[in-house]
């Protein structure tokens, strides 16, 4: 049987509460994130994703101190990720309670420090984020700081030489899905797939149950991260489970 695909709800950390937007603008208060994770632990999510998406300097210190607080409260593993940008702060993390931490626009200004994380503490610990979008040209370019600034980096080779320098898994986000629930990006994700010998988690557009189903046999995903469509229950973690096993999709129920 192949591996189970994962269901991963991610928490994007604010001022100390979960928020979401739409197209990476727009953000609204989803909730606690530590009483989020403790739900999301008890209904069978398969991991967490949690991002300090302004990860100033206070901000850090009040993120690790919730990373204390999630990991003391779930029984899953957890990534966590923002203003990560050396291996004093991947220690600080794991060492609050992290699995693994998620590089994104440190990753591309400083390639390297994919290849530090890998050596020191296993590639295992290594997501690299990438937030892309298609544009007019039929290209994906990738964009740094919360998707606020594009770079001349293009999708597919930031993402096979992120896996050569060691990252452990993609996590690939489609800013123009981002929020919408349309669904899942899955003509780019099943070129990512096809293309690295790591693991890629889909992110951007979990809109309803099928776009899961969607995103593991069209996509060729190996995981699914979602936000908005947990958050405000629109979906419920064991229905989408009973579901995908229904559509002859492995999960662990």
């Amino acid at each position: 049987m192949p591996l189970a695909k994962r269901i991963i709800p991610c928490l994007d950390v604010k001022d100390g509460q979960t928020v979401k937007g739409t197209n990476f603008i727009n953000l609204r208060q989803a909730g606690d994130p530590v009483e989020l994770g403790k739900k999301y632990s008890s209904e069978n999510a398969d991991e967490l994703v949690y991002l300090d998406i302004t990860a100033s300097h206070e901000g850090r210190k009040t993120f690790t101190d919730m990373v204390r607080r999630v990991a003391a409260n779930i029984s899953i593993p957890f990534s966590v990720g923002g203003g990560i940008n050396e291996l004093k702060d991947v220690d600080r993390l794991l060492n609050a309670g992290a699995d693994k931490v998620s590089i994104n626009s440190a990753a591309i200004h400083r390639p390297h420090l994919i290849d530090d994380i890998a050596y020191h503490f296993g590639s295992q610990v290594c997501i690299v984020a990438i937030d892309a979008k298609l544009e007019e040209n039929g290209q994906w370019y990738c964009y740094l700081n919360g998707g606020r600034i594009r770079t001349d980096h293009q999708l597919l080779d930031w993402a096979k030489e992120a896996a050569d320098r060691g990252a452990g898994e993609i996590l690939f986000t489609s800013m123009n899905h981002d929020g919408v629930k349309h669904g899942f990006a899955n003509e780019a994700l099943a070129q990512l797939s096809e293309s690295l010998p790591i693991p890629v988690i889909a992110s951007g557009g979990a809109g309803c149950m099928e776009d899961f189903k969607n995103t593991f046999l069209v996509g060729k995903s190996d995981a699914a991260l979602a936000a908005s469509v947990f958050h405000y229950n629109e979906i419920s973690i064991p229905d989408l489970k009973h579901y995908l096993r229904r559509e002859g999709i492995n999960v662990r129920i």
